[in-house]
């Protein structure tokens, strides 16, 4: 009988679901957003992926979890950290990936990559939502539009200003500053996106940058922040297809791993995972973060999104 593995990567605004057969190939995946950490974005994005799998539940043999509530799912059969999940996920993608930038609705990570696919060290803004998609949701209503129009109403602005606030709430009171004296909204979206961009850049410095630079997450589908942050870091951003299930597909991998153990080995592997966020710089994984796939993991064109998409760019950018 076929095992399947999945993968749940439960964040703070979405959750993704990413389920692979025995070969390691998708057989089904999808995104949900029903609000802040929400069991039922899991509920409604594990039900479509196993849909289109043609499975069910008890078809899967493993279950991994990694995000914002990864600990919240009894389904679980084992945590991850999303450092973890996001770098065996976007070497799936990419495996020539050196840095990883994961912009989420919560929090921004960068992560340095080796030349064997695995983490060398990572950089975080998790205390504050500058620099995070929650930072565009807030700024996104300031001006009054809808999230999605905000990357392309940006890319119009034919003039530039600064916004110097690295709060989201006083940078939310002087884009309304900017709006009363007469700033256009495109100028206004454009000097978000490139403090996004000043944000991110500081994050990749602390790692060190080095080529190819893969972007995830949901904020890889806003044009405008793939389109400052290339101009701020002065190189090419690879946006796979899949950017957004990046953390969930790392941790369908991990399971699958574990349904090729023994449950000695198993528990052996599992020491140690769940602290990695807990280190600045960590010198190796405990006991693997990442392993290069001998070709890259593709999506098929059936995996769908219950939310509405932003503004995408797909492929490389």
């Amino acid at each position: 009988m076929q095992r399947y593995a999945m993968g749940i990567d439960f964040g703070s605004t979405t959750a993704k679901v990413v389920i692979l057969d025995a070969e390691g190939e998708v057989a089904g995946s999808a995104i949900s957003q029903k609000g802040a950490v929400s069991d039922e974005g899991v509920r409604v994005a594990q039900a479509e992926a196993l849909q289109q799998a043609g499975i069910t539940q008890a078809d899967v043999a493993r279950v991994v979890s990694t995000g914002y509530g990864r600990r919240m799912l009894d389904i679980a059969d084992r945590t991850i950290t999303e450092i973890t999940c996001h770098a065996r996920g976007a070497v799936a993608l990419v495996p020539e990936a050196r840095v990883v930038i994961d912009i989420g609705g919560q929090d921004s990570k960068v992560i340095a990559i080796d030349a064997n696919g695995l983490v060398a060290r990572f950089a975080m803004n998790d205390r504050c939502a500058a620099g995070t998609g929650k930072f565009l949701e807030v700024l996104a209503r300031a001006v009054n539009i809808e999230l999605e129009q905000m990357g392309g109403i940006a890319l119009a602005a034919t003039e530039t200003v600064n916004i110097t606030s690295m709060c989201a709430t006083f940078a939310e009171t002087e884009v309304i500053s900017l709006l009363a004296e007469g700033v256009t909204k495109p100028v206004v979206l454009a000097a978000v996106h490139q403090s996004i961009a000043n944000r991110t850049v500081g994050l990749v410095a602390r790692v060190g940058k080095r080529d190819p630079v893969v972007m995830t997450g949901g904020v890889a589908q806003n044009v405008a922040a793939v389109h400052y942050l290339q101009k701020a870091l002065d190189t090419q951003l690879i946006i796979p297809d899949g950017a957004q299930l990046a953390g969930a597909l790392g941790a369908a991998l991990f399971a699958l791993d574990d349904l090729q153990l023994d449950d000695a080995e198993r528990r052996k592997v599992q020491q140690g995972d769940d602290d990695l966020d807990d280190l600045a710089a960590p010198q190796s994984c405990a006991p693997a973060c990442a392993a290069k796939q001998a070709k890259p993991i593709v999506f098929k064109p059936h995996a769908t999104t219950t939310a509405q998409p932003t503004e995408a760019t797909h492929g490389r950018a």
